[in-house]
């Protein structure tokens, strides 16, 4: 029987317990209401570059978890290309545009688990926990969030990195993963990336301050 191969053919050399998931933020905006979602969707972007910078920073790695608009003979450097040129939403797309170190994963449907290489490249890389962002947080975060879990990857959304067409539609959906996929949705800035790989661990603070409690990851 042949040796298992622990590298993905040298295309996955990073191990990590956790691994930032950006979900369909290289987009076109090219659909009804993308001008409500793209209000939401500006904002959220910077923030979301600052917890993508923490991540790399820290060695976690990151995978954009992309649509690939119905194109079957497109590639992701086609599709990043075409939404910086004639996107709507380009100012969106060129903030985080991907980088040579971060990995991809290009999707039919709305789950990133569905028909793709997502859940092959999590087992190389010894992915435990999933922190899940992008567009949108009532349908493709939320049918993400919901593969993952039936595969039992523990879940971050934070709640600042992920949007929907309205408020009340994202926090309807954030209430649902939090309630029924055990997933934390405490905002970015509450995720504390340390330098070595470990364990997700709460740090204990005052009793006054319980409710800002940071998740550290190690």
């Amino acid at each position: 029987m042949p040796e298992k191969n622990i590298d993905l053919h040298g295309s996955a050399p990073d191990k990590h317990r956790f691994a930032l998931l950006l979900i369909d933020v290289i987009n076109d905006f090219d659909f009804p209401e993308a001008d409500q979602l793209l209000k939401h969707a500006r904002p959220m972007a910077r923030i979301l570059l600052r917890l993508k910078r923490r991540a790399q920073k820290a060695g976690v790695p990151v995978i954009y978890v992309n649509d690939n608009f119905g194109q079957w003979k497109s590639d992701f450097r086609r599709t990043v290309d075409h939404c910086v040129m004639q996107g709507r939403g380009r100012d969106v797309v060129k903030l985080l545009r991907p980088e040579e170190s971060d990995y991809f994963v290009l999707k039919p449907k709305h789950s990133g688990f569905y028909s793709t290489t997502l859940e092959t490249l999590l087992r190389y890389l010894e992915t435990q926990t999933l922190i899940l962002a992008g567009i949108a947080g009532n349908f493709c975060v939320l049918f993400t969030a919901n593969d993952a879990y039936m595969r039992d990857f523990n879940l971050l959304v934070p709640s600042d990195c992920t949007v929907s067409n309205t408020r009340k539609e994202n926090n309807s959906a954030l209430k649902l993963m939090k309630k029924f996929l055990k997933a934390d949705t405490r905002s970015s800035s509450r995720i504390v990336f340390r330098d070595s790989k470990g364990k997700l661990e709460q740090r204990s603070r005052p009793r006054r301050n319980r409710a800002r409690l940071k998740v550290s990851i190690r």
